[in-house]
């Protein structure tokens, strides 16, 4: 293994999308599991803590940065096999593999197209959008363990895969993800399950059509991201949908209803979820406790197009948007009696 390229100092704003926060006290690339390994033996001898950066799509960096090691993961093996099967280094951008399949005629993750980062937050959060989660797809997940500093591979039944959720996002001081393979399906037909991806295409349409589709639908709604957009500084959805008993939907559409938020209990946006679960709608629930999208404190704002993105204007602090998104979580407790959960990962 060659040298390591440990670097001081290193601002972690531009290495996000939403452009936020301080330096690492130390930084380095990886290419591969070997500088991997070596980088995480390094802050062993050094007696610094470590923290791993992928595509920055998902991270909210502290206004004081990193006082440790962050590991920029630059694995970028992609191996395509002639099944349908692909195995993907955790630095290969997101997008190169939705490319790939489509282009192949490969369905599977059509729907996920759009989506910022790297292949290897993708099993962290169970990325998923229009219909499709990775979950569904993924056969297993390599892994270095964080106490033995060695290789595993942990099939999909092991991650705990769950809405938006997953052991590596549970456990983060467990593992670190190196790959990601995948089961694609060769000629599949693509997947419309999403009633504004059914409304907008009808059933039927091709991988490419679906695509498409949904580039078309994330763009209108600022969920991707584009150099000209007043909105591009974001981390995407900032809070998750929130999943609560099925009763506990009821009695909340029907206390809107009462309180004249809307005319009828029917009206409250609720889709079924595992069991007895419901999962509300955390965009209409914010706009609902009167915060419209657009709104603004300072440099720090919801964005104009989804009441789920919050968006840095230029020359703010993480502090004032970790300041704004309480705001938010306390509105909406204060009228609706449900905690709104964040869903890009705070760097401690």
């Amino acid at each position: 293994m060659s040298k390591l390229d440990i670097q001081r100092d290193v601002p972690l704003a531009p290495l996000t999308t939403l452009g936020l926060g301080g330096a690492a006290k130390f930084f380095i690339r990886v290419e591969d599991e070997p500088g991997l390994l070596g980088s995480l033996n390094w802050a062993s001898d050094q007696g610094v803590r470590t923290a791993v950066l992928g595509g920055g799509s998902n991270l909210i960096v502290p206004d004081a940065g990193y006082d440790g090691l962050v590991i920029q993961m630059g694995i970028a093996a992609l191996d395509l096999y002639e099944d349908g099967r692909a195995r993907v280094g955790a630095g290969v951008p997101w997008e190169t593999v939705v490319d790939a399949a489509v282009s192949r005629g490969w369905a599977g993750v059509e729907c996920l197209t759009g989506i910022p980062g790297s292949t290897g937050a993708t099993p962290i959060q169970n990325v998923g959008a229009y219909g499709q989660e990775i979950a569904e797809v993924i056969d297993c997940v390599h892994v270095v363990r964080r106490d033995s500093l060695q290789s595993e591979v942990l099939a999909a039944a092991e991650c705990g895969f769950s809405y938006r959720d997953s052991l590596f996002r549970r456990r983060p001081e467990r593992f670190i993800v190196t790959a990601v393979e995948l089961v694609l399906r060769p000629g599949g037909r693509a997947t419309i399950r999403y009633a504004e991806l059914e409304q907008h295409l009808g059933h039927g349409a091709s991988l490419d059509q679906v695509r498409d589709a949904v580039l078309d639908l994330r763009r209108r709604k600022s969920m991707v991201i584009d150099p000209s957009d007043p909105n591009r500084r974001s981390a995407g959805s900032f809070f998750l949908n929130p999943i609560v008993d099925s009763a506990e939907a009821d009695r909340l559409a029907e206390k809107a209803a009462k309180d004249g938020i809307v005319d009828s209990p029917s009206e409250v946006p609720r889709y079924p979820a595992d069991g007895d679960r419901t999962k509300l709608a955390a965009g209409w629930l914010i706009e609902k406790s009167g915060i419209a999208k657009g709104t603004r404190r300072g440099p720090i704002g919801v964005s104009t197009k989804h009441a789920l993105a919050l968006v840095h204007h230029g020359g703010g602090t993480a502090s004032e948007l970790l300041a704004f998104a309480a705001e938010i979580q306390r509105r909406v407790h204060d009228r609706f009696g449900v905690t709104l959960e964040r869903e890009p990962r705070l760097l401690e």
